[in-house]
């Protein structure tokens, strides 16, 4: 299933991104789509004016070579993607990446996480990018494994009954079954749930509720999350085998767990967004939950959402 045929890869052209383009490169290939590598650079000062047309030959030498190294790091024989390259020099990187985003119609941007003490959670320019570009973001970690071993893991909210919640549930799922498929197959599930009034219920001296009816409750409450989370599966269409995490508790928690457990090398999920709203970027727990992750990331966001950045 080919999702991605316009994609932007972000660099700075400087630091090592060999593993970043790898994911990019086979992620076009797979997808047979046209790859478009982005060199952001910072502005040179006005003393140094003169040294710009070196500074750009040098990186886009740079850049060249590191695109060659990351297309023969991948299987022999398989037929390169597409790439371009287009170098610029800007002071605001994530907002003129989002202005190509809007402008030239691509429906991915991949960059390479920048770095990060401890290895969690995302820089404030790869934050910009999660919160404010219209297509999906995908951040980039090394990955040490071979291609047969990616482990792909999706979250997703099945307790939601928006429409664009429900919406993105299903792309959610799709396009993690997509990308696994084209890597080892392996897909995980995630998907939380809880009933938060348990302690209170059961241990607040003034309300007399029965220990066997808090209990029953907290069953309920798991029977319908599964429920719905067994609908949204029947729902989406996805095959193949995966395996599904139905765990209680906070997701800015159990996620992150869920994924060091079982060594997930890329997680898909949603950046919950109103849409149609310019500023009402992301939710609270789609930044606490990324802030806590050391693999990489493909974020994406409801139909309708509205980015603040204009295209020009």
């Amino acid at each position: 299933m080919r999702r991605f045929q316009n994609i932007v890869y972000v660099s700075d052209g400087v630091h090592d991104e060999i593993d970043g383009l790898k994911q990019a490169l086979s992620l076009a290939r797979n997808n047979n789509a046209h790859l478009k590598v982005l060199v952001i650079y910072p502005e040179l000062p006005s003393t140094l004016t003169a040294y710009r047309a070196n500074l750009e030959q040098a990186l886009s030498q740079q850049v060249q070579a590191s695109i060659q190294s990351a297309q023969t790091a991948l299987l022999a024989g398989a037929t390169p993607a597409r790439v371009t390259v287009v170098m610029i020099s800007n002071s605001t990187p994530a907002t003129l990446a989002i202005q190509h985003v809007l402008r030239d119609g691509h429906d991915l941007l991949i960059k390479a996480a920048s770095r990060h003490e401890p290895d969690t959670g995302f820089e404030a320019s790869d934050m910009d990018l999660l919160r404010k570009c219209p297509c999906p973001v995908w951040l980039c970690r090394p990955i040490a494994c071979s291609r047969n071993e990616i482990h792909v893991a999706v979250a997703i909210d099945a307790d939601s009954t928006e429409p664009a919640a429900q919406d993105l549930a299903l792309q959610l799922l799709q396009v993690s079954r997509s990308l696994a498929d084209s890597w080892s197959g392996k897909l995980s599930i995630i998907s939380c749930w809880d009933f938060p009034y348990e302690d209170y219920l059961t241990n607040h001296p003034f309300i007399n509720i029965p220990q066997e009816d808090v209990q029953r409750s907290v069953t309920t409450a798991e029977q319908e999350h599964r429920a719905a989370l067994s609908a949204l599966l029947q729902h989406s269409g996805i095959g193949g085998l995966w395996q599904e995490h139905n765990v209680r508790g906070a997701p800015e928690k159990r996620i992150p767990e869920c994924l060091h457990a079982s060594q997930v090398d890329i997680l898909v999920m949603g950046t919950v967004a109103r849409t149609g709203i310019p500023g009402f970027i992301m939710g609270n727990t789609a930044e606490n939950v990324v802030q806590h992750i050391d693999c990489s990331l493909l974020a994406m966001k409801p139909a309708g959402f509205v980015s603040p950045v204009k295209a020009y």
